[in-house]
């Protein structure tokens, strides 16, 4: 790394981006299709109370493709959150019955719908 600080402030912004999207953030739209979250009041962002304390681990690897073997540091943190909450709320859901969580920002309404969903479908046998 060339600098750690700022590969760390990367990861945590990338998280913090990806626990928006998996969490918060949405564009809603009336049944005319206009845009209703046009203001921050209406569209949710993630504040610095809102993320987790992070812990960042280092792993480098050289490229083979560069002169130095240096490569870009990207937000990969943006990535995961999504899935592996969604993950979560289907797994902490599984005995009361099968859901497929597929639907994101994980609102406190579309997590309701889908404890009856799995209430609806019933626990596996």
């Amino acid at each position: 790394m060339i600098n750690p600080l700022i590969v760390e402030g990367q990861v945590h912004g990338g998280v913090a981006q990806g626990l928006g999207g998996a969490l918060m953030e949405e564009f809603i739209y009336d049944d005319a299709g206009q845009l209703t979250t046009t203001t921050f009041k209406d569209y949710r962002l993630v504040g610095t109370t809102d993320v987790p304390p992070i812990e960042v681990s280092h792993l480098e690897t050289k490229s083979p493709t560069t002169h130095l073997g240096t490569k870009g540091m990207g937000e990969g943190g943006a990535i995961s959150p999504g899935a592996t909450i969604a993950s979560a709320v289907a797994d902490a859901l599984s005995p009361l019955g099968h859901v497929f969580v597929n639907e994101l920002p994980l609102t406190p309404e579309r997590v309701l719908r889908f404890v009856e969903q799995a209430r609806d479908a019933g626990p596996a046998v």
